[in-house]
């Protein structure tokens, strides 16, 4: 029988168009190494992962290829695959590139603050639900505006989280309901657990990430970053 392995597939593909760089923000120098790599290092260390599927731009595949996962020894980076037009469309050139594992861990490679400790929390999730999303309980109050700029309405903020990443899946889940959705209308799709509650109706388990664990967007998050590499 074979041994039941699970795979992570590393988003590096985003044109980062916030962070008004001409290089992509996965690439841009965080205390000395590349973005993407404090992801991609916290998967290659730990023992839950198998095998890594990095996912960029057709055009960076060479440098991801020499300057990142050679010149750092990532030896479970086993594939690097070419993006699509859309964050989905990445996914699930990704999600094609794996071989077979029993759950998939996606991950936004410009959230450097994945940790092991989230990690197993995940895996211990998808275990037991098949479907769960990394998250924190929001620490603001949420209004939900109506199309004049107008409080439509304010949800309990108890019931409200931030969505991070990973979001781990039975691999087999999570390629079913790319296949099944996109025969269909996606524009409204903005993460992967979207595509597991339109498609196949499960629950999906929110597990808890942390605070730390901030996608680099802004200029402004590269400062935030670079502060908690130091701590």
């Amino acid at each position: 029988m074979t041994p039941m392995k699970n795979s992570a597939i590393v988003l590096a593909a985003g044109q980062g168009k916030r962070m008004n760089s001409k290089i992509q923000k996965q690439f841009l120098e965080v205390r000395g190494l590349p973005l993407v790599y404090y992801a991609l290092k916290c998967f290659q260390d730990t023992s839950i992962i198998d095998e890594i599927i990095l996912v960029t731009n057709q055009d960076a595949i060479e440098y991801c290829e020499k300057e990142i996962v050679e010149k750092y020894q990532l030896t479970k980076v086993k594939k690097i695959v070419a993006g699509g037009k859309e964050r989905y469309d990445s996914v699930y050139a990704g999600l094609l590139a794996c071989e077979d594992p029993k759950y998939v861990f996606i991950h936004d490679g410009a959230r450097p603050f994945v940790d092991e400790e989230m990690l197993a929390r995940g895996l211990k999730d998808v275990q037991r639900t098949g479907a769960c999303v990394i998250g924190m309980p929001c620490k603001d109050t949420v209004k939900i505006a109506n199309d004049h700029g107008e409080v439509e309405s304010t949800p309990t903020r108890s019931k409200v989280w931030t969505i991070q990443t990973p979001q781990i899946f039975e691999y087999q889940l999570i390629c079913d309901a790319h296949r099944s959705i996109r025969k269909k209308e996606m524009e409204s799709i903005t993460d992967d657990a979207m595509v597991v509650e339109h498609e196949m109706g499960i629950p999906i388990v929110l597990t808890e990430g942390s605070y730390r664990n901030i996608k680099v967007t802004t200029p402004e998050d590269i400062l935030i970053a670079e502060a908690f590499l130091v701590h």
